[in-house]
């Protein structure tokens, strides 16, 4: 009889089988390499893909030197719906502005639009820069606009969704005023966030920020005096006359105001022509008013150097 060949298949078997084992192990580990790249190939491509920029409240939050700890302020510029060129050069004025350790945000505020082209105008503004208030009010200047900002603010911005308060502060600023945000922020750090307000001291030689009011160029509160603002028959009862000397009158009849900052002579009136509330520029200077053409504009801006961030290019050529 010839011998079994049994046990000759079953090695056969046996070693087929290994070397299939082998195979299938050495595919996977090739198709694991393969996947590792591609995976890692495509993470990289994914965090350099630049981010959209699909509206300026996407940009705010790229905005460098901001934290949730930092200072917010928010600046109010009462203006006229027909001033868009003077809105296009504050954009320039404040946007090259980067104040290290606060949020500042800049707002045009104005009333109701009348005009079919500005209806038009105004929302492209708004679509491009999302930097517009419109109140509901009829325009004015001394009849009730500086109380419509400052009581519709709660409404405007206090959220769930936000910190609270949303802004610590809240400036009324004229748009002939020159703001310098990197000293308006460190003259607020040592102040109180509460029941303050902050400004240039009426009448000009008068150095007590207790005795009257603040000038209309640029004064500031605290956010908590805001909601005052809102919720008190005090102001609402006073609405005519100069805005700023009416803003501080509410807040004596009030007993508001209890923290109060003179930053006379951080703040001051163009030198030219000189009056008992002008000075010269100096390099200590949170605002400067009274820019009322665009030689005193350029020789505030030459002063304070305001280009020196310019970076070296070969597409211009400025001496």
């Amino acid at each position: 009889m010839k011998p079994s060949s049994k046990p000759s298949e079953g090695k056969r078997f046996i070693l087929s089988s290994l070397t299939f084992i082998f195979f299938l192990c050495a595919l996977a580990s090739i198709n694991e390499i393969r996947f590792e790249s591609l995976f890692k190939l495509g993470r990289c491509a994914l965090s350099n893909a630049p981010l959209p920029l699909n509206s300026s409240s996407e940009m705010s939050t790229l905005v460098p030197n901001s934290s949730s700890d930092d200072i917010r302020i928010l600046i109010g510029i009462l203006t006229l719906p027909d001033q868009y060129h003077r809105r296009h050069f504050l954009r320039l004025i404040y946007g090259t502005q980067t104040p290290v350790g606060a949020q500042v945000d800049v707002k045009f505020v104005f009333c109701n639009l009348t005009k079919e082209d500005q209806k038009v105008l105004v929302a492209l503004e708004i679509m491009r820069y999302d930097d517009i208030i419109i109140l509901n009010c009829k325009e004015n200047m001394n009849k009730g606009k500086t109380y419509t900002f400052f009581s519709s603010l709660p409404e405007i911005f206090n959220s769930s969704d936000r910190p609270y308060p949303p802004y610590h502060y809240v400036m009324k600023g004229d748009d002939d005023t020159y703001l310098r945000l990197d000293k308006l922020v460190e003259s607020l750090r040592p102040l109180p966030r509460e029941d303050l307000y902050y400004g240039y001291v009426i009448p000009c030689p008068s150095m007590d920020p207790f005795v009257h009011y603040m000038s209309g160029m640029g004064y500031l509160v605290s956010w908590d005096i805001a909601e005052w603002i809102r919720d008190s028959e005090i102001p609402k009862n006073h609405l005519e006359g100069p805005e700023d000397k009416v803003f501080g009158e509410w807040l004596r009849d009030g007993h508001r105001a209890k923290n109060r900052f003179n930053a006379k002579w951080s703040m001051y009136n163009y030198p030219e022509p000189p009056t008992r509330c002008t000075h010269d520029l100096w390099p200590d200077t949170i605002a400067v008013h009274l820019l009322k053409n665009q030689e005193k504009w350029i020789h505030t801006l030459k002063y304070f150097n305001v280009t020196t961030n310019l970076k070296p290019s070969k597409l211009y050529h400025i001496p």
